[in-house]
This record gives structure tokens, sequence and C-alpha cells, in this order.
């Protein structure tokens, strides 16, 4: 396992994927802005990342949007920036697209080329209208992300559509230089999950992040796609602490991002009080995502070096016997470790029964059920964006509205699938609640998220 991880890891070096510093981290009182179309939409990289600023930086309160609606192409993303992005006051925005910009078309030759490069220009048409109005916001820190990729490559039964990724990837290049000359950033979503994709198929021809459709990640993607981000954040390395004992010595020889007091060393016994300024980060294990099979955040560990670069939370304890110790948190049993494996040093964050993984793992499912309420307004946006705008009805959810989205969901299954959140969420009551819901949660979790004194105890099986 660490030899797969150090080759996905050299992969993403090699590839240029991603660069420390590239994107300036988020500070205290930032609101960023996630724009995008369904795989932003639907998907949790942005949730993903959020967790990693709540639990490894507990007194830096940012707030995240997700501003995604599925189905969405250049045009559409620029036709509601006003209303549906800067209209949150973001301090920071992102933006991806692309997916859908190159369409649908099972085509070969020099057709599928042709349809390719009409399909690009008018994306990158739309594009152009974009960067003029994002010009016009100083204020606010851009960051183009390229499109997460069109696996054509797996040999899962769907038939891939040949060439589209290759169009996808022209978008993202003119995305890059856009970056460049307007002095924003750019992270590759499309660079580092294909790397991975390719990696693994060469022992597995089935692997795919996308499911059966080729285009959503599962949310072991999307993972992979938060760990591309923070990694160009330039946060690789973060310890969540580090605490070195010398047990000969009877000292603490080091702690880092965190604080040690009331030691008490022996040969036999050894105990410490704790307080990190950081917690672990917690994975869902539950699967979930886009499509079927599911599969959990936490399957991206095997897959990433996210464990090594960003979750470390190490105890070592130097000079103890060859023998049997045993772990207590706060009188509560962790765990045996030999003398040798305590001498090389524990990572606590992978011990999901530590007080504070607990803990880390409350603040998940708090940003969890923020998600999903949120996802709700998301369907509220979408059914405006996607369905009513073009017929004129932006923003007019009367009875004629609902009546008429009744008769549209006869022959359109998404609109039937999300008719019963609109009907609630047409009425501004209901939206006003969903979001002091959402405010509530968001307090919450950055009450949770303070780490608190632990009592550690290392003693001496007999």
């Amino acid at each position: 396992m660490k030899l797969r991880l150090l080759v996905l890891y050299l992969l993403f070096c090699l590839a240029g994927i991603v660069k420390a510093q590239q994107v300036q981290p988020f500070q205290q009182g930032d609101r960023v802005v996630f724009t995008g179309n369904s795989i932003t939409d639907g998907g949790h990289y942005h949730s993903y990342i959020w967790l990693y600023y709540l639990t490894h930086y507990p007194d830096r309160r940012i707030t995240i949007f997700n501003a995604g609606i599925g189905g969405d192409v250049a045009q559409q993303i620029f036709d509601r920036l006003d209303s549906d992005v800067f209209s949150h006051k973001p301090t920071v925005m992102t933006l991806t697209f692309g997916m859908n910009d190159t369409g649908y078309q099972n085509l070969k030759g020099d057709k599928a080329d042709s349809v390719y490069n009409a399909k690009v220009a008018a994306s990158l048409k739309s594009f152009a209208l974009i960067e003029t109005k994002l010009k016009a916001h100083p204020e606010v820190k851009k960051i183009m992300i390229s499109s997460s990729p069109y696996d054509e490559t797996s040999k899962i039964k769907i038939t891939p559509l040949v060439k589209k990724n290759a169009a996808i990837l022209r978008i993202a290049d003119e995305q890059q230089k856009a970056a460049a000359r307007n002095n924003w950033r750019y992270v590759d979503f499309n660079g580092g999950l294909t790397q991975v994709s390719l990696h693994e198929q060469q022992r597995d021809s089935l692997f795919t992040f996308n499911n059966a459709d080729r285009i959503h990640p599962a949310n072991d993607g999307q993972m992979v796609m938060a760990y591309v981000f923070l990694k160009a954040q330039g946060l690789a390395g973060k310890k969540v602490a580090e605490v070195v004992i010398n047990a000969a010595a009877k000292k603490v020889e080091h702690a880092e991002n965190c604080i040690t007091s009331r030691p008490d060393i022996s040969s036999a016994i050894i105990k410490f009080n704790y307080l990190a300024n950081s917690l672990p980060y917690p994975t869902d294990t539950i699967a979930s995502g886009f499509g079927r099979p599911q599969r959990a955040q936490s399957a991206a560990l095997k897959l990433i070096p996210f464990t090594d670069e960003f979750n470390q939370e190490t105890l070592q304890i130097k000079g103890l016997k060859p023998n049997q110790y045993a772990l207590k948190i706060d009188d509560k049993a962790i765990g045996i470790y030999s003398g040798a494996d305590l001498g090389r040093g524990i990572n606590l964050a992978s011990i999901k029964t530590t007080p504070q993984y607990q803990q880390a793992l409350a603040v998940m499912h708090i940003n969890d059920e923020r998600w999903e309420i949120e996802r709700h307004l998301r369907e509220y946006y979408w059914i405006h964006y996607s369905i009513l705008k073009p017929k004129g009805l932006l923003f007019n959810d009367g009875d004629a509205t609902v009546d008429s989205l009744q008769k549209y969901a006869k022959k359109d299954f998404f609109v039937a699938a999300t008719l019963p959140t609109y009907r609630k969420a047409r009425f501004k009551s209901v939206r006003k609640a969903w979001q002091q819901e959402m405010d509530l949660l968001i307090n919450q979790m950055y009450q949770m998220n303070k780490p608190v004194v632990h009592r550690f105890e290392i003693a001496l099986i007999k």
C-alpha cells in the first residue's frame, strides 16, 4: 500500500498537477463560492474541503457556498453570476465547467472533430463573457478549476464518447491561460483524477471514479478532488499534532501544534495532558454518491496519500522496553502497542475510537446535515435556472408555475424527481427556515470543532 501511494504521489508531482502555494489558503472570514455544473451541485468536494478547515483550523471561520447547477454550460453560468454567485458577497470564487459544454454525441472521425470544434468554440465565447464579468469584481479572488474528466478508458459496459475528454481539456487549457493573464489561480481536477484512474485501471480495467455514466465522480472521486485542491493550497505536511516523549529521560522532547502538561513519566507508566490545536480529519465510510455502484469517501484513502500528507497526529515514545503497552485516553482503552511500535510512532488520526476522532466525526455529520439542506435549495434553483428561466418564469413561484411544472414533469424525469422539493421551496418562508437551519448548523460546527484537553496514559502490561 505504501508503495502504491508513493507511485501515485510521484505521478501527481511529475504531471505538475499540484504546485505548493499556487492557491492561497482560505483566511478568517472568507466567503467561498464554488461555481459549476452538476458535479459541483450534487458533489461533496467543497464540503470535504470545508471539513478540512473545520478540523485543522478550528478558529479560522470561513463559509462555503455551493453554486452548482446540474446541466449548466458556460453561457448558463454567465447568466446567473450576479444572482447566484456574487449575491453571496464572496471573497473567493471558483469556476469549473466543460462537461456539458462538450456535449454527449457519439460520433467518430472528422464529424466528431467538427462537432467538438463547434461546441468548444461556443463554450469559449461564453467564457470570454465570464472573464469580462469576473474582471469587474477585483475584490474577489478567482480560482479556475478544470472539469473533472469524462472517463473514456474504463472498460465498463457503457460505450464511451470518444475524444470527449480531449475537448474538455481544450476548455481547461483556456481556463489556465485566463488565470495566467489575470493573475487568478488554477487547479487541475481533470489531471488529478485521470492520473489515479489510469494507474488503477492497469490492475482493474473496470475501475472508474465516475460510476456507470462516466461523468459524475462518486464520493471517493470527490475526495480526490478535495485532495488536489488542498494540495494546491500548499497545505500538505500541516500536522494535526505531534508529541515525542523520551521515557528514559522522563521528559517531553517535542510538542508540535499542541500543548502538553502535567507529565508523569516512569518506566512503567506515562501520563500527560494533551491539548491539540487541531482535530483529526474524519472520513465517511458509508457508500454514497452519484450513480451505482456507490463508494464511500474513505475508499479514496487507498488511492491517494492523504493520510500521510494531511492527517498525521503522531505519538512517539522513545526508550521503552520491548514489551506491550496499553494506551488510554480519558480512561478509555484505545489499543495495545509494542514498545517498538511506540518508538517508531503511531498515528492517532487513523484510530477512529479516540475521543478527538469521535469529536471530529460529530463535526463531519453536522456538516453533512448542512450539505443536505443546501441541496434542497440547489434543487429549487435548478428548477428556476434550468427550466423556468428559458420560459420567462425565473423566480415566479405562483400556482400557474406549479401547474406548468407538473405537466412538464410527465416528460422530464429530472423535473419529476425535483418537483416535490420545489413544492416546498417555492414558499419564501420555507427557504428562509432552511437558511436559518443551515446558519444554526454552521454555528454548531464552529462550537463543536474546538479541541479540548485529554489525559493520556500509556501503561506497561505486566
